[in-house]
């Protein structure tokens, strides 16, 4: 049976995911071999991606249980992050996917290699924690 710490890593695309769009997480736990979230994200767009992440993580996502919401309280302050974020690469990712991930434009993947003293933005590896600026 998987702990707490290893569902968790598992699904850290989609707990990026649902902060890349102004979501809250609400409660993370594990129940059994599940991974037990609860969250809310501004938008019907906002879920939609949520879910793309959880698709992609695993197909099955057999080992998680979800509730994702539309909380439209949080489209103020989505787009009005206070301070940078942080995002920890993972395998196939690029600065210009992270960028579109939370900026909606990949050609901003500059702002992410400056922030994060990258000379080459092809240099990135997974597990390497970034800076992602407002």
């Amino acid at each position: 049976m998987a702990t707490l710490d290893q569902l968790k890593q598992k699904y850290q695309p989609v707990l990026n995911a649902i902060q890349s769009e102004g979501g809250q997480i609400q409660s993370l736990t594990q129940a059994g071999d599940q991974l037990q979230l609860t969250a809310t994200v501004p938008n019907e767009n906002s879920k939609n991606r949520v879910w793309d992440a959880i698709k992609s993580v695993d197909p099955t996502y057999s080992d998680l249980k979800h509730n994702i919401t539309v909380d439209t309280t949080l489209q103020a302050s989505a787009g009005q992050r206070r301070g940078p974020q942080t995002y920890t690469v993972q395998p196939g990712d690029s600065l210009s996917k992270i960028a579109k991930q939370f900026y909606g434009d990949a050609n901003k993947y500059m702002e992410i290699a400056r922030a994060n003293g990258i000379e080459d933005p092809n240099k990135i590896k997974a597990g390497q924690e970034l800076k992602i600026p407002a």
